[in-house]
């Protein structure tokens, strides 16, 4: 028995911040990147379009089965393992959070692991299917490694994932009246984090704004999440300042004090812990 759960990330399959994959009927292999990884999470999101076939999957201690026109989604940090996968036609497309825009990132994580499958009209998986054809036309080196044709490749790519949100949002997957208050809990602390994260950097500062002790938050985020506090308020902000080292001018400095850092030694040592790396080095490896 393994003592931890690999996680792992897009650095295997691309260098780039996302990958998409036309599924035509491929029989399952050891090379499929669905399937081949046992039991496992993954640091990014998994869009998945089928127009037909059968997939199952264990996410989150539940199997999951998807059959014919049907969308799904593996979010972040779930631990999830392909159990079958016959007669797939479809778009398989996994993306680095950082590249997720956040009104789609938000709808998703806020479900809490409760997204399922979702069986929609055949027209409308015609509809992703176009967008995604023209997304997997445009993904090369070529048009990636220019400004120009990143922005092109980045709109495509957000067309897709907003067409993929705005399905799940109009069959009213809200959270259900009578879910749990772990639960309930754990999305409140979720969505104040992407709200304050600026401003709020401690646990019991998001514990007294909910009006809880800091101890309960703690406890009620693991158990839901798998993760402690103080790990979403990190994710967070290193999201946020990987977009800004990346997409923005603005020094090292400047980054810390726009994330609320008074001290720009303090942000830079703590995103040299969380990423393994510092912001200089990120910044210059990812242009």
């Amino acid at each position: 028995m393994k003592q931890t759960i690999p996680t792992y990330d897009l650095n295997g399959i691309t260098h780039h911040q996302f990958h998409i994959k036309r599924m035509d009927k491929q029989p399952y292999d050891s090379g499929d990147i669905l399937l081949d990884k046992g039991i496992h999470r993954d640091s990014h999101y998994i869009f998945t379009c089928m127009e037909s076939g059968h997939v199952r999957m264990m996410v989150d201690f539940k199997t999951v089965e998807a059959r014919e026109s049907t969308i799904f989604c593996v979010l972040p940090g779930q631990v999830h393992q392909g159990l079958l996968m016959k007669n797939v036609c479809g778009w398989f497309v996994a993306v680095k959070a950082e590249l997720v825009p956040d009104t789609v990132r938000s709808f998703f994580d806020e479900s809490l692991g409760e997204i399922q499958p979702l069986s929609v009209d055949k027209n409308l998986v015609k509809n992703l299917n176009t967008a995604a054809g023209l997304l997997h036309a445009s993904y090369t080196n070529e048009m990636l490694s220019t400004k120009e044709g990143f922005l092109i490749v980045q709109s495509l790519l957000n067309a897709f994932l907003g067409m993929f949100a705005l399905m799940y949002s109009r069959k009213n997957i809200s959270p259900a009246s009578d879910e749990n208050r772990a639960l309930q809990l754990s999305r409140a602390f979720r969505i104040l984090v992407r709200k304050d994260f600026k401003t709020m950097k401690s646990p019991s500062e998001y514990a007294a704004a909910l009006n809880i002790t800091r101890g309960y938050l703690t406890e009620t985020v693991r158990e839901v999440t798998g993760k402690p506090v103080q790990h979403w308020i990190h994710q967070e902000i290193l999201i946020e300042a990987k977009r800004l080292l990346v997409f923005t001018n603005l020094s090292i400095k400047e980054v810390a004090y726009e994330l609320g850092y008074s001290d720009h030694t303090y942000f830079s040592r703590l995103f040299s812990k969380l990423e393994d790396r510092s912001p200089s080095e990120f910044r210059n490896q990812q242009q």
